[in-house]
């Protein structure tokens, strides 16, 4: 039985990405900042599919917890196959003249600091197994640079810089490594950014059918089940109805 690891498995992609690869028969590591949902969703995927599930509540920010979360996990999950580093947000909507330094340090600390700690601790496990897989769940801002969220997209071409690194230095070792990049994406991504109005966080998909966690949790599922010799590198995944960072019609 093979064994992944999934950061922010507690809403939106992370949690359709944990439901699927339960399905796939993988064993769980999940992890997230909020132990009440970390409570609901172990023993429901553990009754569901019949898996053996661990969870991991601590913020991926803090590297000395993160330390400490990988420590403690028990022998039977120590063998890691796969690493989803996908918690991420953005914070704040505004040009960058009237945008906040908090907003910058919690995207910098979860989008990029948060995935290096977690891969820094994974990739020693992966590396003595010889084998590995690591997705780094970025973004289409990671590729195109659009108004109002510089340091969101800064963040997110760290996180395909950081991508195409490890795939040089980790090839030698059996280790693949892959990224998705989402373009709109209907989850509580809005509604964190816009720091809780739930309006301004609609409006943004008004008029239009945004990608939603399934479409992302699809995209994994086929990553995760090529053949040992062929290995997705990057994947980008817009709606149907988005052309690119700018340009969405809506109807």
């Amino acid at each position: 039985m093979k064994t992944a690891i999934i950061t922010g498995a507690t809403s939106g992609f992370g949690r359709a990405i944990a439901f699927r690869l339960a399905s796939l028969g993988y064993q769980l590591i999940i992890t997230g900042r909020r132990l009440d949902r970390l409570n609901e969703l172990a023993p429901q995927l553990a009754s569901q599919y019949s898996i053996n599930v661990f969870s991991l509540c601590f913020d991926v920010r803090d590297n000395n917890a993160c330390t400490n979360a990988i420590q403690s996990i028990p022998y039977s999950f120590q063998k890691i196959d796969l690493l989803i580093n996908n918690a991420g947000l953005a914070a704040g909507a505004l040009p960058f003249d009237e945008s906040d330094l908090t907003d910058y340090d919690q995207m910098i600390d979860t989008n990029v600091k948060g995935l290096l700690y977690m891969t820094k601790l994974i990739v020693p496990r992966m590396i003595e197994q010889q084998k590995g897989h690591i997705i780094n769940i970025s973004s289409i801002a990671g590729i195109e640079v659009y108004p109002n969220a510089s340091v969101y997209c800064a963040s997110k071409h760290a996180v395909n810089a950081i991508t195409k690194g490890l795939r040089i230095d980790l090839v030698k070792h059996g280790i693949k490594v892959s990224s998705v990049s989402p373009g709109m994406a209907e989850t509580e991504f809005s509604i964190v950014r816009y720091h809780g109005d739930t309006e301004k966080a609609k409006a943004v998909y008004n008029g239009l059918t945004a990608l939603n966690a399934d479409d992302i949790a699809d995209t994994i599922e086929f990553i995760v089940t090529r053949p040992d010799h062929v290995s997705i590198n990057d994947i980008q995944i817009n709606p149907a109805q988005q052309a690119n960072t700018y340009i969405a019609h809506r109807k």
